[in-house]
């Protein structure tokens, strides 16, 4: 990645999150007759690539300065990941909760997704995970990219350099009518091997856990964001962002010394979005699930092995022989 002490500007970088239930401790008691997973029996946790996301934005950040903003869509509960969020630097979050987003596929997610980012306004890279772990779909971040119509780069292993210019249109322009000038080249898993490439900004990014090592939470962020709540403020307003601001609220200085405001979490519905009612959540959603099958392992047959060194290694070497172990 590049040096850029006399960047002409600093980034402006959007982060899409997602609180996903705990599928690495799925048992029996987290599935419902249907097959389906019950999610209130199972912990919500910050999906781990949309971390290795939000990492990249702040290593941005800190090379080239700016803002890093995070937008998820969920039930209230969801302003656990904003507050993550923020514990780990993030400067603004924003909570997209409505009872008209329940039941959405990637298609009306990707919708309202798209919709706060164009209410946000202009931005230099939108940076996402390259997939959820409770649906493994990888359609989110795409169809993102084709509403904003801004270019993509998925499945992203490393970001090489970011090469900035003077941003065209006023500070409310969306992507399509205020463009960012400059490039961003990345690196990206293929199947057999890397590849790099090269594309104009704004741009969107799927970032994959390759990627990079996702920073721990500051301890002092902790301590300002723990008890935070979410607020509905429909009208986009940043002003309190803004140190010189009479509404600003000075937490903490930066490693670089630079005033950190004490964020809001932002939450919005889909009317303050201005997204239209039949595209979001399930009259928005043309999937349908056809078929459930419950896949259900039942024991054959069994076999006795003593208790010693001698008999376990001729089952494991079995096993291998049978191309069950590796």
């Amino acid at each position: 990645m590049s040096d850029q002490p006399d960047s002409p500007r600093p980034l402006r970088l959007i982060v899409l999150v997602k609180q996903v239930p705990d599928t690495a401790n799925v048992t029996g008691d987290a599935m419902k007759e249907d097959g389906t997973i019950d999610r209130a029996a199972l912990p919500a946790v910050f999906n781990p690539e949309d971390l290795n996301a939000l990492e990249e934005a702040l290593k941005l950040k800190d090379r080239h300065g700016g803002r890093v903003t995070v937008i998820t869509m969920g039930p209230p509960a969801a302003v656990a990941v904003l507050r993550e969020s923020l514990y780990r630097g993030a400067d603004e979050v924003i909570l997209l909760t409505d009872k008209a987003f329940a039941g959405a596929d990637t298609l009306a997610t990707s919708y309202a997704l798209a919709q706060a980012i164009k209410k946000v306004g202009a931005f230099d890279l939108v940076l996402c995970g390259r997939q959820a772990i409770d649906g493994d779909t990888a359609q989110v971040g795409p169809q993102t990219a084709e509403k904003l119509g801004v270019p993509e780069i998925t499945c992203v292993s490393r970001i090489d350099e970011v090469v900035l210019g003077a941003r065209e249109g006023r500070r409310d322009d969306t992507a399509a009518s205020g463009t960012a000038r400059g490039r961003v080249v990345a690196t990206r898993s293929v199947e057999d091997g890397f590849e790099t490439l090269d594309s104009a900004l704004p741009a969107l990014l799927t970032i994959t856990a390759e990627a990079n090592e996702p920073r721990p939470p500051s301890v002092k962020l902790v301590m300002v964001y723990k008890h935070i709540a979410a607020e509905a403020l429909p009208e986009y307003d940043d002003s309190y962002l803004d140190p010189d601001a009479e509404e600003a609220q000075v937490c903490m200085l930066d490693h670089a010394g630079r005033p950190v405001c004490r964020a809001k979490v932002v939450q919005w519905d889909h009317a303050a979005i201005g997204a239209e009612r039949e595209l979001v959540g399930l009259r928005g959603s043309p999937t349908r699930v056809k078929e459930i099958e419950s896949v259900v392992l039942a024991q054959s047959e069994a076999r006795m092995v003593a208790a010693d060194e001698t008999a376990i290694a001729e089952l494991v070497h079995e096993l291998i022989e049978e191309h069950i172990l590796a």
